[in-house]
């Protein structure tokens, strides 16, 4: 099962979205990109998915381009602003979905404020690709 999660910078909610998928299942090939990919992932996005286990380390924010050659069994968008340019993949995908999520770096406030935003896309995000897994992957 091959699926690319994509997004706008590939820093926050698609590379959170790739962890979770990855760590539901080892034997899932999970990728993520964005049309403007970021210069790193969201220290924030590392920050608050390393309290639930999941390592963002070694992840760095890609292009879609690098994937327009390749099939997917699922092509998944997390953009949720709806003034927000969410990519269209135009490659071969057997699946599209729409799991929409608002991006926690448009927050403001103090840095505990805006890591609670984090957190709590962070948790949105878990619940539900948890349950796209269930219903879809977990056969």
């Amino acid at each position: 099962m091959k699926i690319l999660i994509l997004c706008t910078g590939n820093s926050c909610r698609s590379q959170m979205a790739e962890g979770f998928l990855k760590a539901f299942d080892k034997n899932l090939e999970v990728f993520s990109a964005g049309t403007k990919s970021s210069k790193q992932v969201h220290k924030n996005a590392v920050k608050v998915m390393a309290e639930l286990g999941v390592d963002l380390n070694n992840n760095h924010p890609k292009l879609v381009d690098e994937f327009l050659n390749q099939e997917f069994d699922y092509v998944i968008t997390v953009c949720g602003d709806a003034k927000e340019n969410c990519p269209v993949f135009i490659g071969k995908v057997t699946h599209r979905l729409h799991i929409g999520f608002e991006d926690p770096d448009k927050v403001t406030g103090t840095a505990n404020q805006v890591l609670n935003e984090f957190r709590r896309i962070r948790d949105e995000i878990l619940r539900d690709f948890f349950a796209f897994y269930q219903i879809n992957l977990n056969k």
